[in-house]
């Protein structure tokens, strides 16, 4: 199997849908106010935001979007007005992440890990 796409909520995708495109994501499908899907810049997975009413505790994700140039892609993200809740930080797990939420809340990781996403010194043999 491999991951086709991740779909989040929002209670305004017109404004979510700036917000991502700050990102660097590009949008394919625009059925707003209900619906919008991008591509991600790099790689083949999909995004889309889908509208509902009230946000909830079930609503709310954590979306990890891996950069190569992470120190970089922020500071010209806090250029355009994207507010980081932590700086680019090396994390015991050899990552190096840099928090924020999106309008609606969701929790978004941009983040660094090279060869140690997917093989880290401790991955199951």
């Amino acid at each position: 199997m491999n991951l086709n796409q991740v779909t989040i909520s929002s209670t305004n995708v017109a404004n979510a849908t700036e917000f991502y495109k700050k990102l660097g994501l590009r949008l394919i499908v625009e059925a707003l106010p209900r619906y919008v899907r991008f591509e991600c810049p790099d790689g083949e997975a999909t995004f889309s935001i889908h509208h509902v009413e009230k946000m909830s505790e079930s609503n709310n994700i954590t979306l990890y979007f891996e950069d190569e140039n992470l120190d970089a892609t922020v500071k010209e993200l806090q250029t355009k007005g994207i507010k980081f809740t932590s700086e680019p930080e090396d994390k015991s797990w050899k990552w190096r992440e840099a928090h924020l939420n999106d309008l609606d809340e969701n929790k978004l990781i941009l983040f660094k890990a090279g060869e140690d996403r997917k093989n880290p010194p401790w991955r199951v043999s």
